[in-house]
Protein backbone atom coordinates (compact mmCIF):
# COMPACT_ATOMS: atom_id res chain seq x y z
CA UNK A 1 0.00 0.00 0.00
CA UNK A 2 1.62 3.86 -0.97
CA UNK A 3 0.97 6.64 0.84
CA UNK A 4 0.03 10.23 -0.72
CA UNK A 5 0.20 14.05 1.18
CA UNK A 6 -1.92 15.98 0.89
CA UNK A 7 -0.89 19.72 1.99
CA UNK A 8 -4.68 21.86 2.94
CA UNK A 9 -3.24 24.72 4.77
CA UNK A 10 -0.49 27.24 5.02
CA UNK A 11 -1.00 29.40 8.17
CA UNK A 12 1.23 26.70 10.63
CA UNK A 13 4.24 28.67 8.37
CA UNK A 14 4.30 32.09 10.42
CA UNK A 15 3.42 34.45 7.52
CA UNK A 16 3.76 35.45 3.81
CA UNK A 17 7.46 35.41 4.26
CA UNK A 18 8.03 32.18 5.63
CA UNK A 19 6.03 29.98 3.74
CA UNK A 20 8.17 29.29 0.91
CA UNK A 21 10.67 27.82 3.36
CA UNK A 22 7.87 25.50 5.35
CA UNK A 23 6.15 23.81 1.59
CA UNK A 24 10.40 23.49 0.66
CA UNK A 25 10.52 21.25 3.88
CA UNK A 26 7.36 19.69 3.78
CA UNK A 27 8.29 19.12 0.07
CA UNK A 28 12.02 17.52 0.97
CA UNK A 29 10.25 15.88 3.86
CA UNK A 30 7.60 14.09 2.03
CA UNK A 31 10.16 12.73 -0.36
CA UNK A 32 12.59 11.82 1.75
CA UNK A 33 10.28 9.55 3.60
CA UNK A 34 8.70 8.17 0.78
CA UNK A 35 5.35 9.55 -0.02
CA UNK A 36 4.50 8.93 -3.22
CA UNK A 37 2.54 12.04 -4.50
CA UNK A 38 2.56 15.54 -2.68
CA UNK A 39 -0.72 16.91 -3.71
CA UNK A 40 -2.21 20.84 -3.28
CA UNK A 41 -5.49 21.89 -3.08
CA UNK A 42 -6.99 23.86 -6.31
CA UNK A 43 -8.57 27.15 -4.27
CA UNK A 44 -7.82 30.59 -3.72
CA UNK A 45 -9.78 31.52 -0.29
CA UNK A 46 -9.24 28.79 2.24
CA UNK A 47 -12.37 26.57 2.66
CA UNK A 48 -14.53 28.30 5.17
CA UNK A 49 -15.56 24.40 6.69
CA UNK A 50 -11.84 23.64 7.42
CA UNK A 51 -10.40 27.36 8.52
CA UNK A 52 -11.31 30.94 7.70
CA UNK A 53 -11.56 31.97 4.35
CA UNK A 54 -9.20 35.12 4.82
CA UNK A 55 -6.12 32.21 5.66
CA UNK A 56 -3.39 31.81 3.25
CA UNK A 57 -4.19 30.12 0.30
CA UNK A 58 -1.67 29.95 -2.70
CA UNK A 59 -2.29 29.10 -6.07
CA UNK A 60 -1.65 25.39 -6.87
CA UNK A 61 -0.15 24.91 -9.91
CA UNK A 62 2.58 28.21 -9.40
CA UNK A 63 3.46 26.48 -6.19
CA UNK A 64 3.73 22.90 -8.00
CA UNK A 65 6.49 23.90 -10.00
CA UNK A 66 8.37 25.18 -7.15
CA UNK A 67 8.04 21.90 -5.32
CA UNK A 68 9.05 20.13 -8.59
CA UNK A 69 12.14 22.40 -8.82
CA UNK A 70 13.08 21.42 -5.50
CA UNK A 71 12.55 17.73 -5.61
CA UNK A 72 13.30 14.41 -7.72
CA UNK A 73 11.19 11.90 -7.08
CA UNK A 74 8.07 13.06 -5.56
CA UNK A 75 4.94 13.37 -8.25
CA UNK A 76 2.92 16.51 -8.07
CA UNK A 77 -0.91 16.91 -8.22
CA UNK A 78 -3.93 18.86 -7.49
CA UNK A 79 -6.51 17.61 -5.51
CA UNK A 80 -8.38 18.19 -7.65
CA UNK A 81 -7.85 21.16 -10.22
CA UNK A 82 -11.38 22.77 -10.32
CA UNK A 83 -12.55 22.50 -13.99
CA UNK A 84 -13.98 26.26 -13.75
CA UNK A 85 -11.05 27.91 -13.17
CA UNK A 86 -8.51 27.32 -16.42
CA UNK A 87 -9.48 27.17 -19.61
CA UNK A 88 -9.26 23.21 -20.75
CA UNK A 89 -6.40 24.07 -23.65
CA UNK A 90 -4.47 26.22 -21.42
CA UNK A 91 -5.06 23.26 -18.58
CA UNK A 92 -3.57 20.66 -20.66
CA UNK A 93 -0.87 23.17 -21.19
CA UNK A 94 0.05 24.01 -17.83
CA UNK A 95 0.09 20.50 -16.96
CA UNK A 96 2.09 19.56 -19.61
CA UNK A 97 5.14 22.26 -18.93
CA UNK A 98 5.07 21.05 -15.13
CA UNK A 99 5.41 17.16 -16.60
CA UNK A 100 8.25 18.54 -19.10
CA UNK A 101 10.23 20.64 -16.37
CA UNK A 102 9.54 18.15 -13.17
CA UNK A 103 11.15 14.76 -15.69
CA UNK A 104 7.23 12.74 -16.03
CA UNK A 105 6.00 13.68 -12.55
CA UNK A 106 2.87 15.88 -13.19
CA UNK A 107 -0.41 14.36 -12.87
CA UNK A 108 -4.03 16.13 -14.27
CA UNK A 109 -6.64 15.99 -10.82
CA UNK A 110 -9.77 17.16 -11.97
CA UNK A 111 -13.02 18.00 -10.32
CA UNK A 112 -16.47 20.04 -11.27
CA UNK A 113 -15.73 22.40 -8.68
CA UNK A 114 -17.40 23.67 -6.02
CA UNK A 115 -16.61 26.74 -3.42
CA UNK A 116 -18.75 29.60 -4.91
CA UNK A 117 -17.92 32.06 -2.14
CA UNK A 118 -14.29 32.13 -4.36
CA UNK A 119 -15.79 32.00 -7.38
CA UNK A 120 -17.86 35.19 -6.75
CA UNK A 121 -15.26 36.62 -5.13
CA UNK A 122 -12.79 36.95 -7.85
CA UNK A 123 -14.87 37.06 -10.58
CA UNK A 124 -14.71 33.16 -11.94
CA UNK A 125 -17.77 32.01 -13.95
CA UNK A 126 -19.80 29.38 -11.56
CA UNK A 127 -22.38 27.86 -13.97
CA UNK A 128 -24.93 25.47 -12.73
CA UNK A 129 -24.07 22.04 -11.97
CA UNK A 130 -25.06 19.98 -14.32
CA UNK A 131 -22.98 22.55 -16.77
CA UNK A 132 -20.36 22.14 -14.85
CA UNK A 133 -20.33 18.42 -15.56
CA UNK A 134 -20.18 18.74 -18.90
CA UNK A 135 -17.67 21.02 -18.88
CA UNK A 136 -16.09 18.35 -17.04
CA UNK A 137 -16.25 15.70 -19.70
CA UNK A 138 -15.66 18.08 -22.74
CA UNK A 139 -11.87 19.05 -20.52
CA UNK A 140 -11.05 15.69 -19.99
CA UNK A 141 -12.09 15.19 -23.38
CA UNK A 142 -9.67 18.31 -24.65
CA UNK A 143 -6.61 17.10 -22.51
CA UNK A 144 -6.46 13.78 -23.91
CA UNK A 145 -6.59 14.83 -27.41
CA UNK A 146 -3.84 17.06 -26.76
CA UNK A 147 -2.06 14.67 -25.08
CA UNK A 148 -2.06 12.46 -28.45
CA UNK A 149 -1.15 12.65 -32.45
CA UNK A 150 -4.33 14.35 -32.99
CA UNK A 151 -3.58 18.44 -33.31
CA UNK A 152 -7.09 18.91 -35.20
CA UNK A 153 -10.11 20.88 -34.07
CA UNK A 154 -12.06 20.40 -31.25
CA UNK A 155 -15.82 21.25 -31.32
CA UNK A 156 -17.65 21.00 -28.08
CA UNK A 157 -20.73 22.39 -26.76
CA UNK A 158 -18.63 25.10 -24.25
CA UNK A 159 -15.12 24.92 -25.81
CA UNK A 160 -14.02 25.02 -29.23
CA UNK A 161 -10.21 24.94 -30.71
CA UNK A 162 -9.40 25.48 -33.67
CA UNK A 163 -6.13 23.31 -33.22
CA UNK A 164 -5.31 21.24 -30.08
CA UNK A 165 -1.54 21.75 -30.51
CA UNK A 166 0.81 20.54 -27.67
CA UNK A 167 4.55 21.02 -27.79
CA UNK A 168 6.42 20.56 -26.64
CA UNK A 169 4.85 16.48 -25.46
CA UNK A 170 4.81 15.99 -22.24
CA UNK A 171 7.32 13.31 -20.81
CA UNK A 172 4.93 10.93 -19.13
CA UNK A 173 4.35 8.30 -21.20
CA UNK A 174 1.51 7.68 -22.69
CA UNK A 175 0.67 11.24 -20.86
CA UNK A 176 0.08 12.59 -17.52
CA UNK A 177 -1.71 10.12 -15.61
CA UNK A 178 -5.50 11.72 -14.46
CA UNK A 179 -7.55 11.59 -11.86
CA UNK A 180 -10.81 12.41 -11.23
CA UNK A 181 -11.95 13.55 -7.44
CA UNK A 182 -15.50 12.82 -5.62
CA UNK A 183 -17.74 10.00 -5.54
CA UNK A 184 -20.87 11.49 -7.36
CA UNK A 185 -22.23 7.80 -8.60
CA UNK A 186 -23.84 8.78 -11.67
CA UNK A 187 -21.42 11.08 -13.23
CA UNK A 188 -18.31 11.03 -11.47
CA UNK A 189 -17.92 7.81 -11.32
CA UNK A 190 -18.70 7.05 -15.11
CA UNK A 191 -16.01 9.52 -16.00
CA UNK A 192 -13.52 7.75 -13.50
CA UNK A 193 -14.44 4.33 -15.60
CA UNK A 194 -14.39 6.45 -18.88
CA UNK A 195 -11.62 8.69 -18.39
CA UNK A 196 -9.18 8.22 -15.68
CA UNK A 197 -6.00 6.38 -13.96
CA UNK A 198 -7.27 6.92 -10.47
CA UNK A 199 -10.10 8.32 -8.24
CA UNK A 200 -10.23 9.46 -4.62
CA UNK A 201 -12.62 8.74 -2.08
CA UNK A 202 -13.90 10.81 0.85
CA UNK A 203 -15.41 9.11 4.38
CA UNK A 204 -15.34 5.67 5.76
CA UNK A 205 -13.88 2.54 4.41
CA UNK A 206 -17.42 1.28 4.26
CA UNK A 207 -18.17 3.99 2.52
CA UNK A 208 -15.56 3.80 0.00
CA UNK A 209 -16.32 -0.33 -0.53
CA UNK A 210 -19.66 1.17 -2.00
CA UNK A 211 -18.03 3.78 -3.92
CA UNK A 212 -16.15 1.08 -5.40
CA UNK A 213 -18.24 -1.87 -5.92
CA UNK A 214 -20.83 1.69 -8.11
CA UNK A 215 -17.45 2.01 -9.80
CA UNK A 216 -16.92 -1.45 -10.77
CA UNK A 217 -20.10 -1.14 -12.21
CA UNK A 218 -19.50 1.61 -14.31
CA UNK A 219 -16.60 -0.14 -15.77
CA UNK A 220 -18.72 -3.39 -16.88
CA UNK A 221 -20.88 -1.15 -18.35
CA UNK A 222 -18.30 0.39 -20.55
CA UNK A 223 -16.08 -2.39 -20.92
CA UNK A 224 -13.24 -1.61 -18.52
CA UNK A 225 -11.08 -3.70 -15.97
CA UNK A 226 -11.23 -1.79 -12.77
CA UNK A 227 -7.96 -2.87 -11.67
CA UNK A 228 -6.89 -0.44 -14.32
CA UNK A 229 -7.93 2.04 -12.00
CA UNK A 230 -5.61 3.44 -8.94
CA UNK A 231 -8.10 3.47 -5.82
CA UNK A 232 -7.27 6.00 -3.39
CA UNK A 233 -8.97 7.12 0.08
CA UNK A 234 -8.55 10.62 1.95
CA UNK A 235 -7.87 10.16 5.69
CA UNK A 236 -6.98 13.03 7.99
CA UNK A 237 -4.90 12.66 10.85
CA UNK A 238 -4.94 14.46 14.26
CA UNK A 239 -1.59 16.33 15.30
CA UNK A 240 -1.68 13.48 18.34
CA UNK A 241 -1.76 10.23 15.73
CA UNK A 242 0.66 7.97 15.88
CA UNK A 243 2.46 5.51 13.28
CA UNK A 244 -0.11 2.75 15.04
CA UNK A 245 -2.99 5.52 14.36
CA UNK A 246 -1.98 6.08 10.92
CA UNK A 247 -1.29 2.21 9.99
CA UNK A 248 -4.61 0.89 11.78
CA UNK A 249 -6.63 3.63 9.39
CA UNK A 250 -4.55 2.38 6.46
CA UNK A 251 -5.49 -1.31 6.69
CA UNK A 252 -8.84 -0.67 7.59
CA UNK A 253 -9.00 1.45 3.87
CA UNK A 254 -6.97 -1.64 2.41
CA UNK A 255 -9.46 -4.06 3.64
CA UNK A 256 -11.93 -3.09 1.19
CA UNK A 257 -9.82 -2.40 -1.32
CA UNK A 258 -8.28 1.01 -1.52
CA UNK A 259 -4.47 1.09 -2.83
CA UNK A 260 -3.15 4.06 -1.88
CA UNK A 261 -4.37 6.79 1.24
CA UNK A 262 -4.04 10.37 0.58
CA UNK A 263 -2.89 11.58 4.26
CA UNK A 264 -3.36 15.36 5.37
CA UNK A 265 -2.00 16.25 8.71
CA UNK A 266 -3.82 19.21 10.23
CA UNK A 267 -1.23 21.06 13.07
CA UNK A 268 1.62 23.44 13.24
CA UNK A 269 4.05 21.23 11.97
CA UNK A 270 2.99 19.00 8.66
CA UNK A 271 6.88 18.34 8.52
CA UNK A 272 7.22 17.16 11.71
CA UNK A 273 4.28 14.87 11.48
CA UNK A 274 5.95 13.77 7.77
CA UNK A 275 9.25 13.12 9.67
CA UNK A 276 7.37 10.80 12.70
CA UNK A 277 3.80 8.85 12.52
CA UNK A 278 3.68 9.28 8.40
CA UNK A 279 7.70 7.82 7.63
CA UNK A 280 7.20 5.25 10.24
CA UNK A 281 3.50 4.19 9.26
CA UNK A 282 4.98 4.27 5.18
CA UNK A 283 7.02 1.26 6.27
CA UNK A 284 4.90 -0.69 7.69
CA UNK A 285 2.17 -0.12 5.06
CA UNK A 286 5.02 -1.64 2.33
CA UNK A 287 3.72 -5.03 3.45
CA UNK A 288 0.05 -4.61 3.28
CA UNK A 289 -1.72 -6.08 0.41
CA UNK A 290 -4.82 -4.53 -0.84
CA UNK A 291 -8.23 -6.52 -1.17
CA UNK A 292 -7.69 -7.28 -4.62
CA UNK A 293 -10.47 -5.40 -7.21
Amino acid sequence: MDMDFHLMRFEWAGGPSHIGAGVARVARTAEAVGVKTLSLMDHFFQMEAMAPAEDPMLEGYTALGFIAALTQRLRLRLLVTGVTYRHPGLLAKIVTTLDVLSAGRAELGLGAAWYEREHKGLGVPFPPIAERFERLEETLQICLQMWSDDNGPYDGAYYRLAETLCSPRPVSAPRPRIMIGGGGEKKTLRFVAQYADACNFFGEPAQAAHKIDVLRGHCDAVGRNIAEIEITALIHAQPDWSADDVTRAAEAYAAVGVQTITATAIGPDPAAMLEGAFGKAIERLKSVEPRPL
